[in-house]
C-alpha cells in the first residue's frame, strides 16, 4: 500500500540506524548470519539506457556502505542491461561468492523470484531497490511511483494552459511492461490527465528502449500528423530523448511538452532550449543512503525499521507485509533548475551550462 504521509515533506525520511533493533534477528525461517564492518553489499542494477544508476546510485551506496562500516565494507557492483537472464546470472554469481546482502533492482520482478528465494536459503537478505521484486525480499525502498507520473501528467496539462481543449492530442510512451512500477507511473499520470486531454495512443517501451520509442513516436506522427498533438507522456527522459528524435527526423521543429523522469543532465539540458518541459527529479542519495542502510543493518543482525511518522509495509504477488520506505519526488522545469538538482549538488553549474548552453542558462538565470 502507499504510505499517506508520502504527500507531507516528511515523506522523504532515511532509515535511522539509532531506530533499529539492538538483537540479532530470530524469526524461524530467517537464516542471516550477524556479522561485523568486514562485508561485502552486493549491487544489482536493472539497465543502462538511463544514466542514473553510475551516476548516482551506485557511487552513493558504495560511499554510504564504506561510512557505516569504518571503511571495511565492499560493494559488489552488476548491472544487468536489461537483460534478465544475464541479472540471473549475475545475482547467482553473488550468492555463490558468499557477498553478505544484495541490493536488487529487478529487470523482471517475476522471473527474478527463485534467485531471491535461493539467497534467502543462503541466508542472504534481499532489499528490494525500486522495483518491487517477488520472492521473500527483507525490504523495499523506492520513490512513490504513483505521485511520479501525477506530478508528469499534471505537469503535461499545466504545460498547455488554462483554456486547454479536452479533445487535445496526447500520445503516451509508458515505461516497460517487465518493470511493475511502469504501470503504476501511467496510472498516475493518467488520473490527473482525464477529462482535461484526450490520449490517443499508449504504447509500453519494452526495457524503457530510446530507440522503441522512437520508432513508435515515428508511427504516432504518421498517424496523427505533428501539428494535431498538442503533448507527449515520455515516462523517463532516456524516451524523451528518443521522442525528440523522431520529431527531429520528421523535419519538424515545433516541439509540443514532453514529459520526462530522472533528472539527466541531458534533459536537464533539453528544458533549457525548451525540447524538454519537465522531468522528476528523485533524491537518489535518500534512496540509496537508506538502501544501504537497510543492507548494513541486517547483515549486522538489527531489524529494518524505517524512520517515517508512520510504518509502511507493500505486498508483492508473493509476499505481505514488507517494510517499505517512499521518498519523495520533485518536478523540474527551467524555472526551478537551480533550487532542485543544482542546490541539492546533483550538477553543478558548469555541469550543465556548457558553450552550447550558455545563453539558455543566461536566459534561465543561472548564469
Amino acid at each position: 500500500m502507499r504510505c499517506s504521509a508520502i504527500r507531507l515533506t516528511v515523506c522523504a525520511a532515511i532509515l535511522s540506524l539509532a531506530g533499529c533493533g539492538t538483537q540479532p534477528t530470530s524469526s524461524s525461517d530467517d537464516t542471516t548470519l550477524v556479522k561485523g564492518d568486514n562485508i561485502t553489499v552486493g549491487v544489482l542494477m536493472p539497465e543502462k539506457s538511463s544514466t542514473r544508476y553510475d551516476q548516482f546510485d551506485v557511487p552513493i551506496i558504495k560511499k554510504k556502505v564504506a561510512s557505516l562500516t569504518d571503511g571495511h565494507g565492499k560493494v559488489a557492483y552488476a548491472n544487468a542491461a536489461s537483460d534478465a537472464g544475464k541479472q540471473t546470472s549475475q545475482m547467482e554469481k553473488m550468492i555463490t561468492d558468499g557477498v553478505d546482502a544484495i541490493v536488487l533492482d529487478a529487470v523482471d520482478t517475476h522471473a527474478i523470484a527463485g534467485t531471491v528465494r535461493k539467497a534467502k536459503a543462503a541466508g542472504i537478505p534481499v532489499i528490494a531497490y525500486e522495483r518491487l521484486a517477488e520472492g521473500p525480499v527483507d525490504g523495499h525502498v523506492t520513490f512513490d511511483n504513483a505521485m511520479v507520473g501525477e506530478v508528469q501528467g499534471r505537469s503535461l496539462v499545466e504545460a498547455l494552459g488554462a483554456g486547454i481543449d479536452p479533445s487535445a492530442k496526447v500520445v503516451m510512451l509508458n515505461g516497460s511492461p517487465s518493470d511493475p512500477n511502469a504501470r503504476q507511473f501511467e496510472q498516475g499520470a493518467v488520473s490527473e490527465m482525464n477529462g482535461r486531454v484526450t490520449v490517443v495512443a499508449s504504447y509500453d517501451i519494452m526495457n524503457w528502449s530510446p530507440q522503441i520509442a522512437q520508432t513508435r513516436m515515428t508511427k504516432a506522427l504518421a498517424q496523427y500528423g505533428a501539428a494535431d498533438i498538442a503533448a507527449v507522456y515520455a515516462a523517463n527522459d532516456a524516451m524523451a530523448a528518443g521522442v525528440l528524435a523522431a520529431y527531429r527526423a520528421a523535419g519538424v521543429s515545433a516541439i509540443p511538452p514532453i514529459t520526462g523522469q530522472d533528472a539527466e543532465l541531458a534533459a536537464i539540458q533539453r528544458l533549457l532550449t525548451g525540447e524538454q518541459y519537465m522531468t522528476v527529479y528523485k533524491p537518489y542519495a535518500d534512496e540509496a543512503e537508506t538502501a544501504a542502510e537497510a543492507a548494513v543493518a541486517k547483515i549486522q543482525g538489527r531489524s529494518i525499521q524505517f524512520d517515517a511518522v508512520q510504518p509502511d509495509t507493500v505486498d508483492s504477488p508473493t509476499d505481505k507485509d514488507i517494510p517499505a520506505n517512499f521518498v519523495f519526488v520533485v518536478q523540474v522545469t527551467k524555472e526551478n533548475i537551480k533550487s532542485t538538482v543544482v542546490a541539492d549538488g546533483i550538477y553543478q553549474i558548469s555541469d550543465i551550462c556548457t558553450a552550447k548552453y550558455k545563453t539558455a542558462c543566461k536566459d534561465a538565470g543561472l548564469i
